[in-house]
């Protein structure tokens, strides 16, 4: 991904960098929206925005990039996806996970682990895919660990 140049401007709007992939098959819901752009300012890392566009129309979602966020998430693809992307190893693989937040408590924000977003880093072509492990994981696992409050304090 690309990263914005040191040249911009502490006065200037930062301008989002974009990063475009073609996802052929939509999202589960949004299928006709087919073209993507990856967009991001590194002050909201781990945060990305996906827009996805339908001719002239556009939706949005925020996605985070697993690794490193969630501890021992290890999804598995089965091997006709992998081969349907031209994976050829893991390494050209970008996973998108879609974060749902809720408007009354960012807090209880979730990830869906179960239907990541795989993506070919060299042949920018990505599909939404329910991974080969998926009994492993949630589709709303919590973004923030919630403390249950012991009964001392309470």
């Amino acid at each position: 991904m690309k990263v914005l140049s040191d040249l911009t401007s502490a006065s200037a709007p930062a301008t989002p960098v974009a990063n475009f992939f073609d996802l052929p098959q939509g999202l589960i819901g949004f299928k006709d929206y087919t073209r993507g752009e990856i967009l991001y300012q590194p002050d909201h890392l781990p945060f990305l925005w996906l827009k996805l566009s339908r001719g002239t129309e556009s939706v949005h979602f925020i996605v985070i990039e697993p690794a490193g966020l969630v501890p021992g998430y290890q999804p598995e693809l089965f091997d006709a996806d992998a081969e349907g992307l031209g994976l050829r190893d893991a390494s050209e693989a970008m996973l998108l996970n879609i974060v749902t937040l809720r408007q009354q408590n960012p807090m209880d924000a979730t990830i869906n682990l179960v239907g990541p977003i795989v993506m070919n880093r060299r042949t920018k072509i990505a599909r939404q895919m329910v991974i080969a492990n998926y009994s492993q994981y949630s589709a709303h696992w919590p973004l923030v660990e919630q403390a249950t409050p012991s009964l001392a304090s309470a």
